[in-house]
């Protein structure tokens, strides 16, 4: 896996949205090809000075189409059924934005007849090469992990692995701390052996990855032997790190402070802080400006049905523990919770008519690009919660109040992988996102996570 943009990224997505890449291209020279059926015209038309950009236009398009339409997300490569409605809906789109294009600005479009005649070729060529892809399962080689020792940490990392089956990651089984209990199931597969015969169980059976999760470290983990292992080109890596990259989380089972201090991240220069801060102002301002027709469409739909007032003001946990007054749209009735913190349920009865259209595409959190401005909040980062809820969490799960080193976001890396959260087992799990974004905290990570939280709202993912 490569890290991009802050997040890991398997080598194989990167990979194939390059091939792709050149496919669009070799898509569109044939398109020009059989609209003038001749060589000497579809030379001079390439030859033109807008030809560069003209092309340019048309794979970054197409490739961001086919991004939104989750056709990079390994989920759905490996779900044949799936992947003609999802690229037909991609170039669909496509095909708009391109015709968009010819309208407003002609010289940076294709022409009508070739970009149809393109679109149509890089639907068949596509359909094809994903087709060859997961027949050969050229991009989903088989990776060969064993897990050394049988720790709670191990456990999570493989139940996580079944999940993330497009990985095709095959776990062979985990290795005993004692060497007992052999041929006992364990979560699946079961313990195979003892750590002690680890480097003659990775030669045996030809493994390329070794991960520790090994319940206690002292005078059971075979140095020496892993030490070859590594040198002679097996991977060895502890439970938590493999968990991070697969994920995107970090795993609290077993997380140890001294993990949080040594690992690296965690670092927020005075340079990152000033541009995190200077993008805010200046993306929070415009957003405002831009979206006023639609606050003011939304304040007159939620006056219409249910009066003022028009926000809804409650109390947040922000930056360092202080409190603010966060400010949305009115989306659930008056009195919803009669003095009493309840979380968003499905389907939530409280909501009005308007919040039904509002929360969905996220547009009841419209005003908190005032609290951007104020400096209580930033564009990307947690979620604040209420007080009520900080205390109760505080007590129950392990670094909760660390979340609160940053300042809270309108949205963040939580809200993308996992989206609302209505349980302390949700909010464990969502910390272990909140802690990833701080681990790894950049501007890049942030630009990623607002592309990727513009795809959730326009399809409107996770809202209650």
């Amino acid at each position: 896996m490569v890290r991009l943009l802050g997040q890991y990224v398997p080598v194989k997505t990167i990979i194939l949205a390059i091939t792709e890449a050149a496919l669009i291209v070799c898509s569109i020279i044939l398109a020009t090809w059989i609209r003038f059926e001749n060589l000497a015209e579809t030379r001079w038309y390439f030859s033109r000075p807008y030809a560069p950009i003209q092309f340019s236009l048309v794979v970054v398009v197409c490739l961001v189409c086919l991004y939104y339409n989750d056709l990079y997300d390994l989920h759905t490569v490996a779900r044949r059924t799936e992947l003609v409605v999802h690229l037909m809906r991609a170039l669909g789109v496509a095909l708009l934005i391109l015709a968009l294009f010819d309208y407003f600005e002609p010289d940076l479009s294709l022409g009508r007849g070739i970009s149809a005649l393109a679109l149509i070729l890089i639907f068949i060529i596509l359909l094809l090469w994903r087709s060859a892809l997961d027949a050969t399962k050229l991009f989903r080689p088989e990776y060969r992990v064993v897990i050394a020792g049988t720790g709670i940490s191990g456990v999570r990392l493989v139940r996580e692995i079944l999940i993330l089956s497009h990985l095709n990651i095959k776990v062979l089984g985990f290795l005993d701390e004692k060497g007992q209990n052999i041929g006992k199931p364990f979560v699946n597969p079961g313990i195979v052996g003892g750590v002690a015969e680890i480097e003659d169980y990775v030669r045996r059976e030809h493994v390329d990855w070794v991960v520790l999760a090994l319940s206690e470290r002292r005078g059971v983990m075979p140095t020496a032997e892993l030490l070859r292992l590594k040198l002679s080109g097996i991977r060895v890596e502890e439970a938590h790190s493999l968990f991070e990259k697969l994920k995107g989380g970090v795993m609290l089972e077993k997380l140890s402070p001294s993990w949080l201090v040594l690992s690296e991240g965690f670092r927020k220069s005075a340079l990152l802080t000033v541009t995190k801060r200077t993008l805010d102002i200046l993306v929070s301002s415009i957003v405002l400006v831009l979206a006023s027709p639609l606050l003011l469409l939304c304040t007159l739909a939620i006056l219409v049905e249910s009066g003022m007032p028009v926000l809804f003001r409650q109390e947040r946990v922000g930056l360092y523990g202080r409190t603010f007054s966060i400010l949305k749209f009115r989306s659930m009735k008056h009195d919803a919770e009669e003095g009493k913190a309840i979380w968003a349920a499905p389907g939530d009865a409280r909501v009005t008519r308007v919040g039904k259209i509002l929360r969905p595409f996220r547009l009841d959190e419209l005003p908190q690009l005032i609290n951007i401005l104020r400096g209580d909040m930033s564009l990307v980062g947690p979620r604040p919660e209420r007080p009520e809820f900080v205390r109760m969490l505080g007590e129950q799960i392990p670094f909760y109040h660390e979340r609160h080193t940053v300042r809270p976001g309108l949205t963040g890396w939580a809200q993308i992988k996992y989206g609302y959260g209505s349980s302390v087992n949700d909010a464990k799990t969502k910390l272990e996102y909140e802690l990833f974004y701080i681990k790894h905290l950049s501007v890049f990570l942030d630009v990623a996570i607002i592309f990727l939280t513009i795809q959730v709202i326009l399809f409107a993912r996770g809202s209650r």
